[in-house]
Formats: structure tokens, C-alpha cells, sequence
């Protein structure tokens, strides 16, 4: 569900090397505000979820928001930490932030919306929309079907689980990388496995979604999001990350380099998902609740393609630190002791984000973070984390 990053681990004398410092920020570059009125301080909840995120920030977390929504009780937002430290700007629910990899609902939702329009079918193979270069010596790119890709089942190698692009990242951690470049990390690298026979998370097949969402309507994937999701559902704080890398009022992203939550300012280090479906989200936890809510509803695709996307394969190596895990077409099903829910998480370089849903109740539960890696992991991603968010819900 996140991209694994092992190279922050690797000696972080280059990291310093190529640090932008450029936080010249007027704090009311933040200000930010909802064109409704907000009715979270009366909420019965609204005490007791207020005390979780104080933890959290209380924790070393630089910032978190988050926001909540339950059939009985009505939509509660809430923020706790720093938007900015070197500003002291508070967090704000309305803020935005990068939301990572669950940009990976809004691919695969586009797909669907794709199919349901007649312009692909989910198991057409995925070459019949590729470029020939895209797909020159990485294996299964001639095999895999759409929904193989969806739903991380193709086998094609995860290019950031390259060790020379952790280097490469590492050592330029500004460069906005483009998805040749990125490709480049999966040429010549053995699949996990012939297709449809097993699960692993890859971006590589997401950046190849993104490909075919452009061959089919002739226009940057970006802009089909805006077109399919933004506009529709009203969801004007989001953007991505191609028209408007670093927004002004995005919140300040921190990374915890060392292990010792003395945070560094990583705001502009995120640049490898700039111009590829696999990541570069921005938006706040209202709008990304809205999408959830109205997913689950049956108000963007239709039933038939909502029960195909939640359609989910288990892998066969299970991961015991994190919940039972099933994999969907962009979005994963896991067991809670609160119920089943469907969830994705995120990273960026600084950012981290998980959106999540509970169809037994229909609660949806949205957190984003403006810091992670390092110890700050522990207390926004881990299945700990996730449990103790859970329990002040449920």
C-alpha cells in the first residue's frame, strides 16, 4: 500500500548536499477556509477525536488532519501540529497536502469510467495502449491485462524497489523525473511472477495506467481526472501535482532523517511523481472524504464496475505486521477488529495519507500527515497507528 523507501537509510551527507531551503512563506499564504459551515465542534465525537490527534502531534508528528464521516453523527474535520514549523503556522483541516499513492482510487477509477464509456475493457491486454518504448525489455508489459495492473497482479517489477533509482533519488532528491526515466528502473529486471498468479504492489503499472487513460482520450490523465472526478464531485481543493508541483499554500512536508524527530524540510523532495499516475495527489481530507463517500454510493462508476474494483485476490506472502490484506483494483480490503474495510495509504517524500472505508457502518475515515519515515512512521502508519485511529472512531 506505501512505497517502501530503504534508501533513507543510506548516508544522509548527500541528502544535505542537495537540500533546497527556500521557505520563505507569509503565513497567511496558509489561510484556507470551507464554503460551508463546519459543525465538527458540536459533534458527540468531537472531544474524544480532538485527544487522538493532540496525541499524535504530541508524539513528534509535525502535523495531521483528518477527517471522519458517519451516517449518525454527521461529517467531523479536525487538525492538530504545524502546517509550517519555521512559521508556526497551526494545522487547519482545510489545508492541503500530498495524499501519495491513494492517487491510485482516482486511476483506477478513471479506468472504470473508461470501460464503462466503451473505450477499454479491463481485460484487454495492457500492450494493445502502450507504446512500443514503454514496454521494450520489461517483462510482462506484453502480458499483463488492465486489471492485472489494477489490481497489482501483473508481475512488472517496481521500479523504486530499484537500489541505482534509490541512488539516483537520493543523490538529486529536487529532479522531477519523468516516466521514461522511471521506466528506465524497470527494464531488464525479472518479473515477480507470470501474471495473475500471484499479487505485489507496483507503480510501475500504475504509471502504465496513466499511458493508457491518455492513448484512449487523447488528453494528460491529469486532465481526464479533472474532467471524470474534480469538477463533478465538486472537489476544488484537489489538484495534480503536474499543473501546480508545489502550491504555495500546500503545507510544509518534514522527513525524520535521523530517527530523532528532529525533522528535516522536505518539501520539495517528492519530484518522482510529478507527471505519473502512481502518485502525485494533492488535496485535503474534506474533498478526499467527498470521493470516498460518493464511490461507495455508487455516484461515480456504476454497480457493476464498484463491485469489480472491490473484487479483491490475496497475496500469497502475507505481511504479519500489518492487518489481513486483500488486494482490489485500486484499493485494498483489510480485516480490523472494527469490521472490513477498503483502504489506501500514501507517501510522499515528507507526506504520508490514508483514506479508508468501513462498509458495515459506512463510516469513511481520511488522516494526512505533513511528515513520516524515521520514528514518525510508528504513529501514522503503522498497523498500531491504524488500530489506535480505529478504536477512537469505533
Amino acid at each position: 500500500m506505501k512505497p517502501i523507501m530503504p534508501w533513507l537509510l543510506i548516508s544522509i551527507f548527500i541528502i544535505n548536499s542537495c537540500r533546497k531551503e527556500d521557505n520563505n512563506n507569509n503565513p497567511e499564504s496558509y489561510n484556507c477556509s470551507f464554503s460551508f459551515t463546519d459543525s465538527s465542534t458540536s459533534n458527540a465525537n468531537n472531544e474524544r477525536y480532538n485527544q487522538m490527534l493532540q496525541e499524535i502531534t504530541a508524539s513528534g508528528v509535525p502535523g495531521i488532519v483528518m477527517s471522519i464521516y458517519k451516517p449518525d453523527d454527521g461529517l467531523w474535520l479536525g487538525a492538530s501540529g504545524k502546517a509550517d514549523l519555521r512559521n508556526n503556522v497551526p494545522m487547519k483541516p482545510c489545508h492541503i497536502t500530498r495524499m501519495g499513492s491513494t492517487v491510485k482510487t482516482f486511476t483506477a477509477v478513471t479506468i472504470l469510467k473508461l470501460k464503462e464509456e466503451g473505450k477499454l475493457q479491463l481485460d484487454d491486454k495492457a500492450s494493445i495502449y502502450l507504446p512500443a518504448w514503454a514496454m521494450h525489455n520489461i517483462e510482462n508489459a506484453d502480458k499483463a491485462t488492465i486489471r492485472q495492473l489494477l489490481n497489482h497482479s501483473g508481475g512488472i517489477f517496481n521500479y523504486i524497489r530499484n537500489a541505482r533509482f534509490q541512488t539516483a533519488s537520493l543523490n538529486d532528491l529536487i529532479k522531477e523525473w519523468k516516466p521514461d526515466e522511471l521506466l528506465a528502473y524497470a527494464r531488464g529486471k525479472h518479473a515477480y511472477f507470470e501474471p495473475g498468479t500471484d499479487t505485489y504492489y507496483s507503480n510501475t503499472g500504475y504509471i502504465y495506467l496513466g499511458m493508457i487513460i491518455e492513448k484512449v482520450t487523447g488528453k494528460p490523465f491529469w486532465q481526464v481526472f479533472q474532467e471524470k472526478i474534480f469538477t463533478p464531485l465538486g472537489l476544488t481543493s484537489t489538484v495534480f501535482a503536474a499543473t501546480n508541483k508545489v502550491p504555495a499554500n500546500i503545507v510544509r512536508g518534514y522527513v525524520d532523517f535521523y530517527g530523532n524527530l528532529q525533522v528535516t524540510d522536505a518539501t520539495y523532495f517528492s519530484g518522482w511523481d510529478y507527471y505519473t499516475a502512481d502518485g502525485g495527489l494533492i488535496s485535503n481530507v474534506y474533498d478526499m472524504n467527498i470521493f470516498i463517500q460518493r464511490l461507495f454510493s455508487g455516484n461515480i462508476i456504476n454497480t457493476v464496475s464498484l463491485n469489480e474494483m472491490l473484487t479483491s485476490i490475496s497475496p500469497k506472502n502475507i505481511d504479519t505486521d500489518f492487518f489481513p490484506i486483500q488486494h482490489g483494483l485500486g484499493i485494498f480490503k483489510i480485516a480490523t477488529p472494527y469490521g472490513e474495510a477498503f483502504i489506501h495509504s500514501g507517501d510522499a517524500i515528507g507526506y504520508y495519507a490514508t483514506i479508508a472505508y468501513f462498509p458495515a457502518t459506512r463510516t469513511t475515515i481520511v488522516w494526512a500527515v505533513n511528515g513520516n519515515y524515521g520514528k514518525i512512521d510508528q504513529f501514522v502508519s503503522s498497523k498500531k497507528a491504524m488500530e489506535k485511529i480505529f478504536s477512537a472512531v469505533f
